[in-house]
């Protein structure tokens, strides 16, 4: 059934695609006069310093500059993010924000959301670097009110856009990289773009990640100082994507295939005098999108989605203490979405939304007894922008529905819910470009499968969580002493989390329940700027800082009672200056996290240290005849720092990657 399922959607989608084309060049045919074509290169920037809520982007010649290559370090260079890496080269990474934990980020790719009912996180190692376009992050609710519900429906959002072919009054593009590094790294890729007609082109790409993992690390246990190497840390991934770029019956259309299969060892965490990992984790991840967009006049506009996903996932563990010596665990998960959305702008400065998506989200899996859940999730989000140039106020309203089905036992209640948001930004001087801005968000995470159906630690009568998130801020953007450049921003924030779903020891088994209650304050600040050397030089400074108290306030009786919440740092920072020159380009960076605690209670035996780590990066690009050549090297942890994000999963030391880049 699943095969037949993904079969029918490919032909749709092929079909879809050769009436696009067939479409495309019937309107050629019609045409009696073609103007000559121009093509506009530049891209649309957000302005983060208008923005009423908090926004940082990164885009692609900031990922170069800096030597990027992967998603997890761009995101973790953002103020108020916190990335989980379980370390080494296939580890998950998922992105909290503020605190919330990463079920509260949604993760939109390309405009549409990708969603994980199983476990509610979205592991963003899958995703390359080497065709994105642009990377940005909002914490609260976005200025941008026509977009999909879903991205009213989370505490901040995570979101990538790739990079939309430009040719140059050429048919074609093709680019490649082969990538090495340490501990058996091997990258290499390949992308073709081609122009099928002047309203029609594709992209295609291919990605594959091979390595070894085994990297030393250094283990204290004690006064006993010992060197160890991390074990049964092998990946091998392979990565396919292909897009469609149209213009139809007036309209832009986005296309999107994509594939991501992988199989990887588990090192799990450190046992003492034991380095025994037998864990497997194999993946299979395919989804299907398609977005239109068209602008009906100057007041009107029109935009829907849709997408299937297919998620499979195998674990198998070789130990003596399952029967048989073996456990195996299987997974499927398959969701239908979508999302129409209509924007109507009644004068210049306003604008009014109303979107609506549906989604339904199914998983199976070969434990006994299972439930086998169906979920039905209804959204609509009405929205209303006011903007002139001192002045930018968003309000906006969702609707929830979420509706399960269980094959065996009782029925969890349907949830309903509205959740409002508001936010405005304020120029106060006409001849200034210092704004203030202040926001309110009110927004709940619905219990995942897991949650709610998981063996015995499932609970069905579990609340959602609910989130109050209150944001001050200020920004300012010009020229400044010796900077050419200068963005900062500032901004204080209150956080309330209740219901928080939290595993409950018993006599017996563990259970989730509706007990903790979280309360942050914190603080971001982010500084960039350019300095000009010569005219062929220039200094380029990019830094955040992130204050952040987060502490329990579930139970004044508690042990744990107003204690940093786990995995959460107080102070945490990052910084990078780059020196762009004709020779060679040279980026230093670096990375400073304060101490954790890896449970509730805050005493020395659960503390993390903090850490610092270092980085450098060289690039230089040529120009051979009309090919392009970009050479890039890296030393990562330079100073060979052994540390943990994760307690016990500690992440590699000084390592090299280089990557040779060559564009037709």
């Amino acid at each position: 059934m699943r095969v037949f399922y993904v079969q029918r959607l490919l032909c749709l989608l092929c079909a879809w695609t050769f009436v696009s084309i067939a479409y495309s060049q019937q309107i050629d045919t019609m045409k009696l006069h073609q103007l000559s074509e121009v093509e506009v290169v530049e891209k649309v920037r957000p302005a983060a310093n208008r923005a009423s809520t908090p926004v940082q982007y990164m885009t692609t010649e900031s990922i170069k500059r800096l030597g990027i290559q992967d998603l997890s370090e761009a995101v973790k260079r953002f103020s108020g993010v916190a990335i989980k890496d379980y370390g080494g080269i296939g580890g998950l990474k998922t992105v909290s924000i503020r605190s919330f934990g990463a079920q509260h980020t949604a993760v939109s790719y390309d405009g549409i959301t990708i969603s994980d009912a199983q476990s509610g996180q979205v592991d963003i190692s899958r995703f390359s670097l080497d065709n994105v376009e642009q990377v940005s992050l909002t914490i609260g609710q976005s200025d941008d009110i026509f977009q999909t519900a879903r991205m009213y429906a989370s505490a901040g959002a995570l979101s990538i856009k790739t990079a939309r072919p430009v040719f140059n009054g050429k048919n074609y593009n093709l680019s490649t990289r082969l990538g090495a590094g340490s501990f058996g790294l091997f990258t290499p890729s390949v992308q073709y773009e081609h122009r099928l007609t002047h309203k029609l082109s594709i992209s295609t790409r291919a990605d594959w990640v091979s390595a070894k993992g085994e990297y030393p690390f250094t283990l204290t246990n004690g006064k006993l100082v010992t060197e160890e190497k991390r074990m049964n840390s092998d990946v091998q991934s392979l990565r396919l994507e292909g897009n469609l770029y149209g213009e139809v019956a007036g309209g832009e259309l986005l296309g999107k295939l994509y594939y991501y299969d992988s199989e990887r060892g588990l090192p799990g965490s450190v046992v003492f005098y034991n380095d025994y990992a037998k864990e497997r984790l194999w993946d299979n991840n395919f989804f299907g999108q398609v977005q239109y967009r068209k602008e009906m006049n100057d007041r009107m506009a029109l935009q829907s989605s849709a997408r299937y996903s297919y998620t499979y996932s195998k674990y198998r563990d070789i130990d003596n203490k399952y029967p048989n010596g073996l456990q195996v665990d299987r997974n499927t998960q398959q969701e239908y979405y979508f999302s129409a959305g209509f924007l109507y702008r009644p004068f210049t400065v306003s604008s009014l939304s109303l979107t609506s998506d549906i989604a339904r989200s199914l998983l199976d899996n070969n434990f006994t007894n299972m439930a086998e859940p169906h979920r039905i999730t209804s959204l609509t989000a009405f929205a209303a922008k006011y903007q002139n140039t001192r002045f930018t106020f968003t309000g906006s309203l969702l609707g929830t529905y979420i509706a399960d089905k269980v094959k065996s036992g009782n029925k969890p209640a349907d949830k309903k819910r509205l959740s409002p948001a508001a936010s405005l930004s304020w120029r106060p001087f006409e001849e200034n470009t210092f704004r203030l801005r202040a926001s309110f968000k009110d927004i709940f995470r619905i219990p995942t499968f897991v949650d709610l159906y998981y063996l015995r630690y499932g609970n069905r009568n579990l609340r959602p969580e609910r989130a109050l998130q209150y944001n001050l801020g200020l920004t300012w953007s010009g020229e400044f002493i010796f900077f050419r450049h200068l963005t900062a921003s500032a901004d204080v924030y209150y956080n309330k989390a209740e219901d928080k779903i939290v595993a409950s020891p018993s006599t017996y088994v563990s259970s989730m329940i509706n007990l903790g209650e979280v309360e942050s304050k914190g603080l971001d600040v982010n500084l960039q700027g350019e300095v000009p050397l010569t005219t062929a030089m220039q200094l380029v400074w990019t830094s955040s800082y992130s204050f952040l108290h987060a502490i329990d306030i579930t139970d004044p009786q508690g042990k744990s009672y107003r204690h940093q919440i786990q995995y959460t740092p107080k102070h945490s920072g990052v910084a990078s200056i780059a020196f762009e020159n004709p020779l060679v380009n040279f980026t230093y960076s670096l990375t400073a996290v304060g101490e954790r605690y890896i449970l509730p209670q805050n005493i020395e035996a659960n503390r993390i240290e903090g850490y610092v780590e270092q980085s450098i990066s060289l690039n230089k690009a040529f120009n051979i005849g009309k090919t392009r050549l970009r050479l890039q090297g890296e030393v990562l942890n330079i100073g060979d720092k052994t540390y943990d994000i994760i307690k016990f999963y500690p992440m590699p030391g000084r390592s090299w990657r280089i990557n040779v880049m060559l564009n037709i």
